[in-house]
C-alpha cells in the first residue's frame, strides 16, 4: 500500500469527535468551542458537511487569517534575527490588526538577554509569548497586574510604576503595547480605575531602573490625539518626548499608520502605532561611541 493510500485511511478511520478536536488544534491552536464543535458534528454525522470542507471553513475564517498573520511576524522576526537585520518598513495584511507589526519589529531586533522581562505578558498574544519563551533567555519574568501561568516565565503581580526588583536585574524589556494603560481604567484587566497623568514616565523611569548596563528596552504605542479612559494616546513627538524625560535614548522607532491595505510604514502621520527601542540614558555617549565605529 502506498503512503498516500495509507495517510488518508488512517485519517479516515478517526471518529468524527476526534478529527473535529484535531482539526480546531491544529488550525486555529486552541480547542472547539462548545457550540461550534456540535454544530460540525452533526453536520459530519448528517453529510452536509465533509471533513475537507470543514478544513476548509477553518482555513479561510478571520480567526485563521489573523492566527497566520501573527505567525508570519514571528518567521519574519526570525529571519531578521538570523540575518543580522533590524527589520523596517514591516506589513501586515488588511483587515488585520497592528499586532502582527509589533511582534516582526520587536522580536527581529532581540539579539541575546541572559534575563529578560515581559511588561503586561498577561493579556498577551500566545503566539507572542510562545516566541519570548524560546528566544533562549535564561530567566523569562512577566509582570503584569493580573495572574497568568505561562510555561517558561515567572509571573509576577505588580504594577510598573513599582517593580519588585533591584537596579540593573534585566538584559532586554519588552513593553508592547502596555504603557499606553499605565494609570488608566484598567477594571477590564482586573486592576483599578485612576486618572495618573504621571503614570506612563513613572513607569519608564522604572523600566530604566531595572535595565542592566547595556540593556535594551522594547516599546510600542499608539500615536494620535485623545485616546480614551482606558488608554492613552499621543503623537509619537510627545511619546519620544516622554523617553527623553526618563532619560531613555531613542535608539530606533518607526510610526505605522493603517491604510486601505493594511498596516504599512509611514514619515508624515501621527496617528498609528509607534514601534521604539530606547536604552537608559545614561549609557547614552557610549551607544553614540559604538555608532560612530559602524
Amino acid at each position: 500500500m502506498d503512503d498516500r493510500l495509507a495517510t488518508y485511511l488512517e485519517v479516515a478511520s478517526l471518529p468524527d469527535d476526534d478529527f473535529v478536536d484535531r482539526a480546531y488544534r491544529l488550525l486555529l491552536r486552541r480547542d472547539a468551542d462548545g457550540p461550534s464543535r456540535d454544530d460540525a458534528l452533526r453536520s459530519l454525522a448528517s453529510q452536509t458537511l465533509s471533513r475537507a470542507a470543514l478544513i476548509a471553513d477553518l482555513a479561510t475564517s478571520d480567526e485563521f487569517v489573523r492566527l497566520r498573520a501573527l505567525e508570519d511576524a514571528v518567521a519574519r522576526a526570525a529571519a531578521a534575527r538570523a540575518a543580522g537585520e533590524r527589520p523596517h518598513e514591516l506589513t501586515s495584511p488588511r483587515g488585520i490588526d497592528e499586532r502582527p507589526v509589533e511582534l516582526a519589529w520587536t522580536l527581529g531586533r532581540f539579539v541575546h538577554a541572559e534575563r529578560m522581562l515581559d511588561v503586561g505578558y498577561a493579556f498577551a498574544e500566545p503566539a507572542w509569548l510562545a516566541a519570548v519563551t524560546t528566544l533562549g533567555a535564561r530567566e523569562v519574568v512577566g509582570v503584569d497586574l493580573a495572574e497568568r501561568d505561562v510555561p517558561g516565565v515567572r509571573g509576577v503581580v505588580a504594577d510598573v510604576r513599582r517593580l519588585p526588583f533591584a537596579d540593573g536585574s534585566f538584559d532586554v524589556i519588552f513593553c508592547i503595547s502596555t504603557l499606553e494603560h499605565v494609570g488608566r481604567d484598567n477594571t477590564r484587566y482586573g486592576g483599578r480605575n485612576e486618572e495618573d497623568a504621571a503614570a506612563p514616565l513613572a513607569a519608564l523611569n522604572e523600566l530604566r531602573r531595572v535595565t542592566a548596563r547595556c540593556g535594551r528596552i522594547f516599546v510600542t504605542v499608539p500615536c494620535g490625539e485623545g485616546g480614551s479612559d482606558w488608554y492613552l494616546r499621543e503623537p509619537p513627538d510627545a511619546w519620544r518626548e516622554r523617553f527623553r524625560e526618563a532619560d531613555l535614548y531613542n535608539y530606533d522607532d518607526e510610526v505605522y499608520s493603517e491604510t486601505a491595505e493594511g498596516w504599512r510604514a509611514t514619515s508624515d502621520g501621527d496617528a498609528g502605532l509607534l514601534c521604539a527601542e530606547p536604552h537608559p540614558g545614561r549609557r547614552r555617549h557610549e551607544l553614540v561611541r559604538r555608532l560612530r565605529r559602524g
